[in-house]
């Protein structure tokens, strides 16, 4: 590996940089994660709508409609990342357990603290822990 990517934390786009740091170049924009969760929420909406629109459970999902950011950015990042073939095991799931994962073994982490998104990967014989330098979001 030739050099280390980086991209520094701008505005509150820590999943953007999560993201193009786990991959090591500019793959994600504001505009291209925003349409992804664009979709989800769209999906979201037609499969609520299946029950039918007047229905009460449809109307309440219209009014409570906001979801914790954690979880949309969560869903967000996952899908960003089956496009370039990706699974995100969660660290804590059975499915994690039961496949017996070693963590030093492991790539990459995607981690998350007080909603702050950031990468810990390997890169050659290297760990490497990119954090950016303030908090996207704060409680």
């Amino acid at each position: 590996m030739d050099s280390i990517f980086h991209e520094k934390q701008e505005g509150s786009l820590c999943a953007q940089h999560c993201l193009n740091n786990l991959l090591q170049g500019e793959y994600f924009t504001p505009v291209d994660l925003s349409s992804i969760a664009h979709q989800l929420d769209e999906e979201e909406r037609m499969r609520m709508a299946e029950g039918g629109m007047a229905s009460e459970e449809y109307r309440t999902f219209l009014q409570v409609r906001e979801q914790s950011i954690y979880e949309r950015l969560w869903q967000v990042i996952s899908n960003a990342l089956r496009v370039w073939g990706l699974e995100i095991i969660l660290f804590n799931s059975r499915e994690y357990q039961s496949l017996m994962i070693n963590p030093i073994n492991e790539k990459a982490f995607i981690c998350n603290y007080k909603e702050h998104w950031f990468t810990i990967r390997k890169l050659g014989q290297q760990r490497l822990v990119c954090q950016c330098n303030k908090l996207g979001y704060s409680k």
